[in-house]
């Protein structure tokens, strides 16, 4: 029921970014449509749903490149590193303070007028613990790149592995260049 919801918001939000910036025109904000850029983030989580248990926040990195494909439309591919920062109580019986994972990203961005972007991107998350699990991982988004080089973007992303998952509203703060 928990997903649900979380989908149904992110739709409504996709849906209205659309409808509120379907204009005409070129942004400046938008990468040179002759090359790609790059951009390096930092990134700022909070779990969601079963991994709101066992977990209290998430802090990572990454660096993300996009190269046009069309008319605002850009292929994206990203890796980085998360740390899932362990709650108070599950340290207290012995867990470790965090566990590290490494998303792996492709997917697609487009650009709106104004700087404003959809993105959605699928690939795979490594876990850097000893005995870890791999995920399939998928994350669509909105954001907006600003003038000089900022980009300010959020996500849901959704990790699965069998019938488990794990999930995350992320914010990520970017220069690209």
């Amino acid at each position: 029921m928990f997903m649900k919801k979380v989908l149904f918001t992110l739709t409504v939000l996709t849906a209205t970014t659309l409808g509120s910036f379907a204009q005409t025109g070129a942004s400046t904000s938008t990468p040179a449509k002759t090359g790609g850029k790059f951009s390096i983030g930092v990134e700022a989580g909070l779990p969601l749903g079963d991994a709101s248990e066992s977990f209290s926040s998430i802090i990572g990195g990454s660096v993300k490149y996009e190269a046009s494909v069309a008319a605002n439309t850009y292929f994206t591919i990203s890796g980085g590193y998360n740390s899932y920062t362990t709650k108070n109580v599950l340290i207290g019986i012995g867990v470790p303070s965090s566990f590290g994972f490494v998303p792996l990203k492709a997917g697609i961005k487009y650009y709106s007028t104004d700087g404003f972007f959809l993105e959605g991107q699928v690939g795979v998350t490594i876990s850097t613990e000893k005995n870890g699990s791999n995920f399939f991982a998928y994350s669509p988004g909105v954001g907006y790149s600003f003038n000089g080089g900022l980009e300010a973007g959020v996500r849901f992303e959704g990790w699965t592995k069998g019938t488990g998952s794990v999930n995350q509203l992320g914010l990520r703060l970017a220069y690209r260049f």
